[in-house]
């Protein structure tokens, strides 16, 4: 076992960014939040056999993978991994014009999804494009010089590799929908899908995780040489997948890929295990419940891919995938994670010139919280039976039921912001018992 991972934060203060540049695109991506349960309450009808095509439902799932966890994993990622790798990032100016540049596309991207509007739906997507290409490039220069924490830097290399091939693969996507055929639909959807969840998104949530889960329980770093090697399977297992997708040898591929992923899987979970027992702070509340289950939704993820990978021919397949792997993993373990984070930064950028900083919880609210955290399990479960049923007006009672867990959250960023450029003296004192 290496050094607790709260060592990371020595001499962080230096390091931060303004305030003002990650909370925009956390503030952002809360938004999206709520938007993104509304567009899927607008395309209810289409949820329990969703397999693709236009249409709010679509739109939906872009704001959740775009404007909610590339979001949050954009603000998160320009404030972290400076601090991680110790190495300050050289200019503001360069994250604000990411944000400029891509929260419009994404809105734009969106409702073009929505409405059908094919121009609009380019002109998002051109901007979102060289946004995370701007993002990429910032975070490459950042990487290129960082010292320790080798299998944090190795997972975000890789998800920097997997994000420039997934913006390929959508612009082929938005290409076949304006009418100018770059790739085969199916094959650049299979691509997308592999690359944008499991590998970029995938690799960020693991290897992040390897510096976060610890430094909350207040556990030593895991051992490097397997979050190292469970990185290089996860890696593996996605080359296998993009082989699979491109044509050679698919089935063998595929269930390669998967069982590649599998291991990767159970080797991150038992390190993220061992960080949990081995901590010095044991009640995590709510928020780690959350992580646990998106843990829990990335093993099932995986256990229906490999059903459909066998032949299963249910109907609701696709759209039971898409749940578990974005809904359910992704989602949940970032929203389990924020309300971790979130305070967590507030108050370090809060305690600047201030003898007594405020703490964590004194800035976040135990209510909103509460209230979120069991209507998001509701509305996946929800989502969830709809599928099985072929319910689309159960879905829609599953995304009204979501899109008032987005609010509730949405209250807690608001009311955590207020708090922190609040006077010291006007915070509470008495921690939430169950964030």
């Amino acid at each position: 076992m290496t050094p607790a991972a709260g060592a990371f934060l020595s001499g962080a203060t230096s390091r931060l960014l303004p305030m003002s540049i990650p909370f925009r695109f956390f503030g952002a991506a809360v938004a999206f939040h709520l938007c993104a349960w509304l567009a899927l309450l607008a395309g209810a009808d289409r949820v329990p056999r969703f397999s693709g095509g236009p249409g709010w439902t679509l739109a939906a799932l872009h704001l959740v993978t775009l404007g909610v966890l590339a979001m949050s994993a954009i603000g998160a990622s320009l404030q972290l991994l400076p601090v991680a790798t110790r190495q300050p990032v050289r200019s503001t100016r360069w994250p604000a014009a990411i944000w400029w540049l891509y929260t419009p596309g994404v809105a734009a991207l969106a409702l073009g999804m929505g409405r059908v509007v094919p121009g609009l739906l380019g002109a998002g997507a051109a901007a979102v494009v060289l946004a995370l290409i701007g993002y990429t490039v910032l975070v490459a220069v950042n990487l290129r010089g960082a010292r320790g924490m080798p299998a944090v830097v190795a997972h975000v290399w890789g998800a920097m590799g997997a994000l420039l091939l997934t913006l390929a693969t959508a612009l082929a996507l938005v290409g076949n929908y304006l009418g100018l055929s770059l790739l085969d639909h199916g094959t650049a959807l299979s691509l997308h899908i592999a690359l944008a969840a499991y590998g970029f998104m995938g690799l960020l949530a693991l290897g992040l995780s390897y510096v976060l889960v610890p430094m909350f329980a207040l556990a030593a770093a895991p051992d490097e040489r397997q979050a190292l090697a469970s990185g290089v399977l996860a890696v593996v297992a996605l080359a296998a997948a993009a082989m699979a997708a491109l044509g050679g040898a698919p089935q063998p591929l595929r269930l390669a890929a998967l069982a590649l992923g599998g291991v990767a899987a159970a080797v991150h979970l038992r390190l993220m295990r061992q960080a949990l027992r081995s901590g010095m702070r044991r009640e995590l509340g709510r928020s780690f419940t959350l992580v646990r289950i998106g843990w829990a939704a990335m093993v099932a993820s995986l256990a229906v891919a490999l059903a459909m990978a066998l032949g299963a021919g249910w109907a609701g397949a696709p759209a039971l995938f898409g749940l578990t792997l974005v809904g359910g993993w992704l989602l949940t373990f970032l929203l389990g994670l924020l309300q971790r984070i979130l305070p967590f930064l507030a108050s370090m950028h809060a305690g600047q010139g201030r003898r007594r900083p405020p703490t964590p919880s004194s800035l976040s609210s135990e209510r909103p919280l509460a209230v979120h955290f069991f209507c998001h399990l509701a509305a996946l479960a929800g989502l969830a039976l709809a599928i099985v049923t072929d319910n689309s007006a159960l879905a829609a009672m599953a995304a009204t039921v979501g899109a008032v867990g987005a609010a509730a959250f949405a209250v807690f960023f608001v009311t955590l912001i207020r708090r922190t450029r609040g006077p010291s003296k006007a915070l509470p004192t008495r921690a939430p018992s169950g964030s």
